[in-house]
């Protein structure tokens, strides 16, 4: 799974490296080293203007996402919290994934994601998780696949208020490969760039089509090392949490 990531590029830099045309400074977010479930967090995406005075093709956004999908038929937002993650087995059959599979992926740019491993003490034989940072060897960005979906809060009257909707995303995970298999059985799924523009083309709907985009992680060989425990807990931030530390 992928219960933690880190997001710390600029909204600029992000402009750049996805080519995308539309984004709102006002709606820009801070550096997070410790990107947790819930957190808003930067999304990639393409879209078809809801204005009609617009043209009506499509535009590459983007935009913040609160982290945790919540389907459209859900009764409250809480069950995004158990929405973080949707396997790449699966992710084109589960109720919850299927739609926003076929018409709202996005990509959710990271420096680099964190994973647990199980340690066993030599003296006492009692386990504890020790977290490591994985990040691709380069230290390029990863574009991890996601979805997207919009959620109609019941308790706003009005279709045209923006507290009326709120849009909510997920990451796609697979099984871990090369550094990041050695922590953890799954690791989330980051594309390459020629598979970008099909990915987000909300007009392409074949599913074998997409499935077959991901076939095999991205981002080469992965950097993988031990952080500190602070990391565990979502009030610590800054760069400091990747700090290599001795497990």
């Amino acid at each position: 799974m992928c219960g933690r990531y880190v997001s710390t590029r600029s909204p600029e830099d992000l402009v750049r490296l996805f080519q995308v045309s539309v984004w709102r400074a006002e709606e820009a977010l801070a550096p997070n080293w410790n990107v947790a479930p819930t957190d808003e967090v930067w999304a990639v995406l393409e879209r078809t203007p809801r204005d009609k005075r617009e043209a009506a093709a499509v535009r590459r956004e983007l935009r913040p996402l609160r982290w945790g999908l919540v389907p459209s038929w859900a009764k409250d937002v809480k069950i995004g919290s158990r929405m973080i993650n949707a396997r790449v087995e699966s992710v084109d059959e589960k109720p919850a994934f299927r739609r926003a599979f076929v018409k709202r992926r996005c990509l959710l740019p990271a420096d680099g994601f964190y994973e647990w491993q199980q340690i066993k003490a030599e003296e006492s034989g009692k386990t504890r998780k020790q977290p490591y940072f994985i990040r691709p060897e380069g230290g390029e960005v990863m574009a991890l696949a996601g979805l997207y979906e919009y959620w109609r809060d019941p308790a706003v009257k009005q279709d045209d208020d923006s507290a009326a909707w709120l849009m909510t995303c997920t990451i796609i995970t697979t099984e871990a490969t090369d550094a990041a298999g050695r922590v953890h059985p799954r690791m989330p799924l980051a594309l390459t760039p020629e598979h970008y523009d099909a990915w987000l083309d909300p007009h392409h709907q074949d599913i074998e089509d997409l499935r077959a985009l991901l076939t095999e992680p991205a981002g080469g060989h992965l950097d993988a090392w031990p952080v500190s425990t602070a990391v565990n807990n979502v009030r610590n931030n800054g760069p400091q949490l990747l700090e290599e530390t001795v497990p």
